[in-house]
């Protein structure tokens, strides 16, 4: 997350010089020689003990870098912030050059330690990144390994990963990362946009991120300090706009790269509803979100209500926590639960407090899509879907968009008129007691994407295992018309509205 609100600042380490970009290019080359990589890294610790650094967990990447070859001190260096001997690193880095500049510091007579954390970031088209966060922070996100000071800047968490995944990647002219944190999302941003602009409340935060792009050899991004759109001109509009947001409905602000110092969700809520006239027509607005729960409101209801005019909207609510379990995890999230009980226990108690001030019974969590649209009704999808699903979901996200609007352009006549395929690796399934001659009911299920399924009836499914493109919606049905004994006139008139679920759940798509 990165920070969009007010909140205080504390003294933290110094960071390295971020007017040396040769520096950044000759220790990027000196990583990559000595296969600093997220496949290197696979390499050497082996599955078990990378995957454990993504929970936190650092004692088998150190037991899996006790040799002395040059990735195994890289990692203990910058990964798991071990200070390493000079001399085994002298061949390796430019230590004269990273010294100067500040990425390593002297610790003791002979050995070195980093400044920063690094973590070997894989690109969507196999690039090697690299994401700078403060120490401490580089492992397992925001379950990190370091202190939490407020003004820390985070490495690569779930919440980032996840935003990155499902962000549509077509090119665009002008992007921006709001809350970039440690710039993760400017650097996806730099592969397919000209035009990078990342903002963050946090200066600590705008330095990070001109370190990573530096460091993973992307263009600079301009960078500007303040929140929410506050650093926005009046007169500037996007084409893509990003936001994993300090999200967090908790009382007050006490860490900057989670909470958003509004109450409630309202940081949610105002980054949402100023978006819209931030976005140029077809644009798109990406935010991760938390919201409330209220007693007595309907949850879908709320979030409608956010949705700007002029904009599509797809909202996806993935998991939803009553507030103890809300309360607990952030609270273990700040280490709160290791320190004084008393302690804990009072600011467990605020928690508690602030929920029941507001009403507020549970905490749902989930993406929020918009987009520019210049429809006399715009479309409003607020869903819940806690299931798994296949990412990255930028293209499936886009080609929700689009069948929109194949739909919005097509009254029942037009839809009987157009040809359809069926998407990719959707199959049936026949529901009912083994032995039965018929089945209770057919499913059909996608294995890509969202991973939905859908009950249909038997004139449903078998108008979708037709569809390849090539005959007409209309003949299609004249023809199982035929097929069954039925009046085509009639099947013509009832069956469009289950086209139109078919194509926007994505089971169909246009073929023309």
């Amino acid at each position: 997350m990165g920070g969009v609100s007010n909140a205080s600042q504390s003294p933290l380490s110094p960071l390295p010089a971020p007017d040396r970009p040769e520096v950044a290019a000759r220790l990027r080359d000196a990583l990559l020689g000595a296969s600093f990589t997220a496949d290197g890294l696979l390499e050497l610790l082996g599955a078990p003990a990378y995957a454990a650094l993504a929970r936190s967990e650092t004692v088998p990447a150190l037991r899996a870098t006790r040799g002395d070859t040059p990735l195994e001190m890289l990692v203990r260096l910058f990964l798991l912030q071990q200070p390493v001997p000079h001399a085994r690193v002298a061949d390796t880095l430019p230590v004269d050059a990273c010294l100067e500049s500040g990425w390593l510091k002297r610790a003791g007579e002979d050995e070195l330690a980093a400044t920063v954390d690094v973590r070997p970031y894989g690109g969507p088209g196999g690039e090697d990144w690299f994401i700078v966060s403060d120490l401490g922070c580089a492992v397992g996100g925001a379950g990190g390994i370091g202190s939490r000071d407020e003004g820390v800047v985070l490495g690569v968490g779930g919440a980032s990963t996840t935003l990155a995944g499902i962000t549509v990647r077509t090119p665009v002219g002008a992007a921006l990362d709001l809350g970039t944190g440690s710039g993760i999302q400017a650097l996806h941003a730099a592969r397919h946009a000209t035009r990078v602009t990342a903002t963050d409340l946090n200066p600590r935060a705008l330095h990070i991120t001109g370190l990573t792009l530096a460091l993973s050899g992307a263009p600079a991004a301009e960078l500007r300090e303040g929140s929410l759109f506050t650093p926005v001109r009046d007169d500037e509009t996007y084409d893509l706009i990003v936001s994993n947001p300090p999200f967090v409905i908790s009382p007050g602000a006490r860490l900057t790269y989670r909470d958003g110092g509004m109450g409630g969700d309202d940081l949610c809520r105002t980054l949402v509803q100023e978006a819209g006239e931030r976005l140029n027509e077809g644009g798109f607005a990406q935010f991760l979100a938390n919201w409330q729960h209220v007693e007595g409101e309907d949850w879908q209801d709320r979030l409608r209500s956010w949705v700007p005019r002029g904009c599509d909207a797809w909202i996806v609510q993935r998991e939803v926590q009553d507030v103890n379990q809300y309360a607990e995890l952030w609270l273990r999230d700040a280490g709160d639960h290791e320190g004084d009980p008393a302690e804990y226990r009072a600011r467990y108690d605020a928690w508690l407090d602030e929920f029941e001030a507001r009403k507020v019974k549970a905490v749902g969590f989930g993406w929020i899509t918009l987009r520019r649209t210049g429809a006399a009704v715009p479309s409003l999808t607020v869903e819940e879907w806690p299931h798994p699903v296949e990412q990255p979901l930028g293209d499936t996200i886009k080609a929700h968009f689009d069948r929109l609007d194949h739909l919005r352009g097509h009254d029942d006549a037009g839809l009987l008129e157009g040809h359809f395929r069926l998407a990719a690796e959707v199959v049936q399934e026949q529901v009912g007691l083994p032995g039965a001659e018929d089945p209770e009911h057919v499913v059909l299920r996608q294995n890509r994407g969202m991973r939905r399924a859908t009950r249909v009836d038997t004139v449903g499914a078998g108008f979708a295992g037709v569809c390849d493109g090539t005959m007409s919606a209309g003949r299609i049905l004249d023809a199982i018309a035929q097929l069954i004994g039925e009046d085509p006139v009639l099947l013509r008139d009832r069956t469009p509205a289950q086209i139109r679920l078919l194509v926007e759940q994505g089971f169909l798509e246009p073929a023309r």
